[in-house]
């Protein structure tokens, strides 16, 4: 026999309470028409108290859990920052000729605005990534990206993505990216054709690594700014950044302590 559920055992309770409690009203006051006109005035009001369950308070806890779950997420795109992604961006940015052209826009202050950001990254979607394919160490890189394989596969079993699309595309291409580093057995003659096309892997790792990271970066300094005054002072885009706390950053920041 399947056991009663708690939901059910619950149930009986509550009826069995109203019950209860109405007749002992009918034994008190010894008006049973009051009694009854008591009971279809609550049963009169039960449909407006389910609509304002179902609709009010379900809305209220759907947006608790969403909050919840973006929570989730953004500890997520800190973890991968902290583990690829700022090194990743150092690297890459290293060997785009065209960053000069929005370098400037990347040196995220304390004094940007939501509309400072939303500009900013309109600028960045505009902007032509293009890294130097003579220059990159495609076998360096490969040993790098390798003893980060188990981490991107982690990060992709994670059932918290599914709702973060672009993240997760940032994800995909990273991990074509190793699949694709993997399967050459050598780097040192390598047609360039093939390297054209390596190359082009790793301008789409860089393109959606920008933009993560700026709308990571806005979201830290909304909620977190002890971790967005970290951020700042290792800008990947900064060729001055230190994680120690100067004077000049300290002023600026006000989260030096």
């Amino acid at each position: 026999m399947k056991p009663i559920s708690w939901e059910t055992k619950l149930g009986v309770v509550l009826v069995i309470s109203s019950v209860i409690i109405y007749l002992v009203k009918y034994l008190i006051l010894g008006d049973a028409l009051n009694t009854y006109m008591f009971v279809f005035n609550a049963l009169g009001f039960l449909p407006i108290n389910v609509l304002f369950v179902t609709l009010v308070i379900n809305k209220l806890l759907s947006i608790r859990a969403q909050r919840d779950r973006l929570e989730k997420i953004n500890m997520v795109i800190g973890m991968f920052f902290s583990e690829i992604g700022t090194q990743l961006l150092t690297y890459f940015s290293d060997y785009d000729s065209g960053i000069s052209k929005i370098k400037g826009n990347l040196l995220v202050g304390d004094n940007w605005s939501d509309e400072k950001f939303n500009s900013v990254k309109e600028i960045l979607n505009s902007h032509h990534y293009k890294t130097d394919a003579g220059k990159i160490d495609f076998a360096m890189m490969h040993a790098w990206l390798q003893s980060k394989r188990d981490f991107i596969l982690r990060l992709l079993e994670n059932p918290a993505l599914l709702e973060h699309g672009s993240f997760t595309e940032l994800l995909r291409a990273v991990s074509h990216l190793i699949d694709e580093l993997s399967r050459r057995k050598e780097f040192t003659n390598l047609p360039e054709s093939d390297i054209r096309h390596l190359t082009g892997d790793v301008n789409r790792v860089y393109s959606n690594l920008v933009i993560q990271w700026l709308g990571y970066m806005q979201y830290l300094k909304k909620n977190y700014p002890y971790l967005f005054s970290f951020a700042m002072r290792v800008n990947p885009f900064d060729e001055n950044a230190s994680p120690v706390v100067g004077g000049e950053i300290q002023t600026q920041t006000g989260y030096g302590n």
